[in-house]
């Protein structure tokens, strides 16, 4: 409960109408961090099993557009999406099972928004992405 009136002041706090959906797929994408679109889909319908394929892909979509949440599309993989937004973290993705977590910057509050050469760019976001073996699949590659 206290959960979905967050969601709802989000919302509005965005200039969202509030609906069913959205604070359906708003839970989702909490629940289920760095999520595809389909398990995003499958979570919000154990909600509202009436809620189409298109609504949540309309809903993530003005979602990501007012930034309460944010789509990631690491090399080779579908789009996933992610509630942690308005920092500068990065991603470490499994080469093998495609489990992603999310890494800090290594140091100070945005070091990685010192580009070399910016190319007179204003810069305000930059995106890292770590690729190795996770835990699980490191151990069972050695084994």
């Amino acid at each position: 409960m206290a959960a979905t009136l967050d969601f709802q002041q989000m919302l509005r706090g965005a200039a969202l109408r509030v609906t069913r959906p959205r604070v359906a797929v708003l839970g989702a994408v909490q629940a289920h961090p760095h999520a595809d679109t389909d398990s995003i889909i499958g979570a919000v319908r154990t909600e509202l099993p009436e809620v189409s394929r298109q609504a949540v892909y309309d809903v993530l979509r003005a979602l990501t557009v007012v930034g309460l949440v944010r789509r990631i599309e690491p090399p080779g993989t579908a789009a996933r999406y992610e509630s942690r937004v308005g920092d500068n973290h990065h991603h470490v993705v499994c080469r093998s099972c495609g489990l992603i977590a999310d890494v800090d910057c290594a140091v100070g509050a945005a070091p990685c928004l010192a580009a070399s050469d910016g190319h007179g760019y204003s810069i305000d976001e930059a995106e890292v992405t770590y690729w190795g073996r996770c835990p699980d699949c490191s151990t069972a590659g050695s084994s």
